[in-house]
């Protein structure tokens, strides 16, 4: 019987920061703390004070929201923190994602190739 593989997930980033108005909790790891409040020049509890608040589970840790429901870190479509953004992020859409998020991802399908 031949293996079954699974099709390649097709996936270019677009920059249009769909994925950060997305509800829900970017949810921080420890290293995430350390590595962003390293990165943003503030100590690990002035970032925890300033940006984070409790996972709706209460298990952790997640980014606070903006006022209009997006990540506190997207700026004009862009990470602010983009090199150190946590491994949640760091993830999508291949090891994390949400339900319908290729409806709203501009970058599902695409390949590397493919022109905007």
């Amino acid at each position: 019987m031949p293996e079954h593989t699974a099709e390649p997930l097709l996936h270019v980033c677009q920059r249009c920061g769909a994925c950060c108005r997305w509800e829900g909790d970017v949810c921080l790891t420890e290293e995430d703390i350390t590595a962003i409040a390293a990165y943003l020049h503030l100590t690990e509890e002035d970032f925890i004070n300033t940006y984070c608040r409790l996972q709706r589970n209460r298990r952790g840790l997640s980014l606070i929201d903006a006022e209009d429901g997006a990540c506190i870190m997207l700026q004009e479509n862009a990470c602010r923190i983009q090199p150190v953004k946590p491994q949640q992020c760091r993830d999508f859409p291949r090891r994390w994602n949400f339900p319908g998020w290729e409806q709203r991802c501009p970058g599902a399908g695409r390949k590397e190739d493919a022109q905007p």
